[in-house]
């Protein structure tokens, strides 16, 4: 595996694997990888002959206050797992070469509707941060497919619309949440917790799955079964930011009639920030 950090070296290696008749898939990441990543990377190997990944914490998408400057910088670590998932190509630049013009005067990304509410009201800015980013990377890579986790899942609507709106002719995969055996999602936060939080942390999927069951039974007062989760999740020590309802595809608020949905929940255990959701599609088979 080889890493550059430039855009120049970047897109002659591209080059050359496309050149040789190569797929390439791409997956970009924040860095301080987990399994989660490393499943993501081995699904764009499936996928692809030649898999580009990249390591950028991406100051766009940071608001005041947020954890920008704590955020785990472990690169030697990220490389080896990435040689040890198939990875080919890590690109791992500075913010310098992402905005050499810096970031005030940079040119946004914004997509509307499926950024607001949810993550996009507590974190003002941060889907444009994140649309901006992924555009610019995607145009530095000009992948064929590129692979995206579901934890994230507004972050995976707000690019699968990206795609979709700017005509980009890059294939959007999402990979299931990868989770400890206790059901908590893996994320590279995960490490800011104590240990005693991180023994509270699984009742937030515990929280889903209630839901989704309750769901299944026929239940469909969605605000009663809300009401219910937040008084659960409040009384095991964690500080609710949402829990909501929505239909999968469009991320309105989910109604009675609905078959395809997603239950999401964002949550502070301490000063740490978690998020989940669960999609429930109740027209698959049992």
């Amino acid at each position: 595996m080889n890493t550059v950090k430039t855009v120049r070296e970047l897109r002659a290696a591209v080059a050359r694997a496309r050149s040789e008749g190569k797929r390439i898939a791409f997956v970009p990441t924040m860095g301080n990888l987990h399994s989660g990543h490393v499943a993501l990377v081995t699904k764009a190997g499936q996928r692809a002959d030649f898999v580009v990944a990249s390591i950028f914490v991406n100051p766009l998408q940071f608001g005041a206050g947020e954890d920008l400057d704590k955020y785990p910088r472990t690169l030697v670590a990220d490389q080896e797992k990435l040689l040890q998932a198939g990875c080919h190509l890590l690109f791992a630049p500075s913010v310098e070469e992402m905005y050499p013009d810096g970031m005030a005067g940079q040119t946004r990304v914004s997509v509307p509707q499926l950024s607001e509410g949810l993550c996009g009201a507590s974190r003002p800015g941060h889907f444009e941060g994140v649309a901006t980013v992924v555009s610019k990377l995607f145009n530095m890579v000009q992948p064929d497919i590129a692979v995206f986790g579901q934890k994230d899942f507004q972050q995976l609507a707000v690019i699968r619309a990206l795609v979709h709106d700017l005509n980009m002719p890059i294939q959007i995969i999402g990979e299931p949440t990868v989770r400890a055996d206790d059901g908590l999602a893996l994320s590279s936060r995960n490490g800011f917790l104590s240990p005693e939080q991180r023994t509270t942390a699984p009742v937030v999927y515990r929280g889903l799955s209630q839901i989704a069951e309750a769901i299944r039974q026929g239940q469909r007062d969605y605000p009663a079964l809300i009401a219910g989760q937040l008084q659960q999740l409040e009384a095991a020590g964690l500080r609710p930011d949402y829990l909501e309802i929505r239909h999968a595809r469009t991320l309105r608020p989910a109604t009675p009639e609905d078959r395809d949905l997603v239950i999401l929940v964002a949550a502070f255990l301490g000063t740490t920030r978690l998020i989940d959701n669960l999609h429930l599609d109740l027209d698959a088979p049992a």
